[in-house]
């Protein structure tokens, strides 16, 4: 049976990959000349960058592919787990490591904040409680199918729900817990994961930091784009052919069933389609015949980036491979996100550099920065040159402030990546990250299934669908989308 897959982001990958374990023939679609989606990587002369995602967690997700295609993990998938997360700075000269290990971590807050660490425990232990609640359904399997809801774990998630923060936001659960500003503000900030905002988004999403403090932070050793090449590399031995260079046209349907797909004016006849594209295009380009899913299509969007790639001619010892530099007033920043579509005067600024742990990135004593601040997604109303410029200017002079160094003379290379650049590169609509945004209660059923209910052979995986977007989370929808077909459409 023939599968065709349409883009080859890591949710597209996963899906293939495990197919073609499967028995399934399977082909995939990709409109870039390269694998992987936001999840490639380039250089600026001498230095190396990751384009998009920078955080790893879950590794399990990836050696599972690994041992699926009959593998090592150990020799082809190589990674480091990080003994400290993440280093955090505030305007006020606080500052503060996110250890991995809850203990360590609830002594350094103890430490720097005054906050009892047994309160960040209780915290943490909340965050892990909600985690394994609710991880079964709405992030491992379907949430769109009866049989999932016959699931043990789903019982044991119905029965939790009044301990599940479903009424309250983010900001309100995280004010309760602590009367640290501080630490409101950085829990605050996995909001920031889904690319949603906590003033708005349910306190259940107070789970994410589970996620760094309870399962850990890693780096894969080549970089964040060795995710992206171990899973193609596994796929292209197991029998997946990919076609680059070859935006799918239209997805061609007859009497409600999938046919095949059309690319650059030639047809390719097919059993199956899964579409790894955002759900806006794939309604609006590939579907534009078929009935539209209004509600769905017309929902909030996640948040989109401004990354500046840096190449540093200088080391920073005080700065780890993430580093978050918050701004003053995190509810006026996010205002600016989401209702007014622009990038605040005072971002909250994030610095991944990859040469802390991958030497080769930079130049010996230089350090390759990965700088980006949050920004609203593209709605073709917004002057980006203007935001680039003054955001720029905003970004160098709060680090030049906060770390006492002139950072503008130390820029030995640079490019940009913005909502535009996002859109057009990924086809992310609007540049959202994360497809519509979770500011929502009932957020994690509001996103789109993953299948057609009413194009019998059509499946959807990748961020802007069930379960959402984040790497973990689309694998997952990979996953997820193997599981379905196998069950509709059994080669056995």
């Amino acid at each position: 049976m023939r599968v065709q897959v349409i883009g080859s982001g890591i949710a597209g990958l996963s899906s293939a990959l495990r197919l073609a374990c499967a028995g399934y023939e399977v082909e995939v679609f990709e409109a870039n000349a390269y694998p992987g989606g936001k999840l490639t990587q380039f250089k600026l002369g001498e230095y190396r960058f990751d384009a998009g995602p920078s955080l790893f967690t879950l590794p399990q997700l990836v050696l599972d592919l690994v041992k699926l295609a009959g593998k090592n993990p150990e020799t082809h998938f190589p990674y480091i787990q990080l003994e400290q997360s993440c280093n955090y700075f505030y305007e006020d000269g606080t500052r503060f490591s996110a250890w991995s290990d809850p203990n360590k971590f609830a002594l350094e807050v103890e430490e720097k904040l005054k906050v009892p660490k047994e309160q960040v425990l209780k915290y943490l232990n909340d965050a892990a409680f909600k985690y394994k609640i609710t991880a079964p359904l709405f992030v491992e399997n379907t949430l769109h199918r009866l049989s999932a809801y016959s699931l043990k774990e789903t019982l044991s998630g119905i029965l939790a729900m009044p301990k599940l923060d479903l009424f309250d936001t983010m900001d309100e659960v995280n004010q309760d817990f602590f009367s640290s500003p501080h630490l409101q503000q950085y829990f605050n900030r996995f909001a920031t994961y889904n690319g949603s905002d906590p003033y708005q988004a349910p306190g259940l999403l107070t789970l994410i930091p589970h996620l760094e403090h309870g399962l850990g932070s890693y780096f894969p050793k080549q970089g964040m784009h060795q995710i992206t090449e171990t899973i193609y590399q596994l796929a292209l031995e197991k029998g997946v052919s990919f076609h680059f260079n070859s935006r799918v046209d239209k997805i061609r349907v007859e009497n409600n069933r999938v046919k095949g797909l059309e690319v650059n004016g030639q047809f390719y006849p097919s059993d199956l389609v899964v579409s790894n594209s955002d759900m806006h295009p794939l309604y609006r380009s590939l579907l534009r015949t078929e009935k539209q899913p209004e509600k769905l299509l017309a929902q909030e969007k996640s948040s989109s980036a401004l990354i500046f790639y840096w190449g540093i001619r200088k080391s920073f010892p005080e700065l780890l491979m993430h580093n978050i530099f918050f701004s003053s007033n995190y509810r006026k920043e996010f205002d600016t996100i989401f209702k007014k579509k622009s990038i605040d005067e005072d971002p909250t600024i994030y610095i991944n550099i990859t040469s802390k742990h991958k030497a080769d990135d930079a130049p010996d004593g230089c350090e390759n920065w990965f700088v980006m601040v949050n920004a609203g997604h593209n709605t073709g109303e917004q002057n980006w040159d203007e935001l680039i410029a003054s955001t720029r200017k905003n970004i160098l002079s709060k680090l030049s402030r906060i770390l006492q160094t002139d950072i503008e003379p130390l820029i030995e290379v640079e490019d940009y990546l913005d909502p535009r650049r996002i859109e057009a590169r990924t086809s992310s609509y609007g540049g959202s990250l994360y497809g519509n945004a979770s500011n929502n209660r009932f957020a994690a059923f509001l996103r789109h299934k993953n299948f057609s209910s009413s194009i019998k052979g059509l499946y959807l995986c990748g961020g802007s669908v069930h379960p959402g977007g984040g790497i973990p989370l689309c694998l997952n929808s990979g996953k997820i989308v193997s599981e379905l077909i196998q069950e509709d459409f059994s080669l056995s």
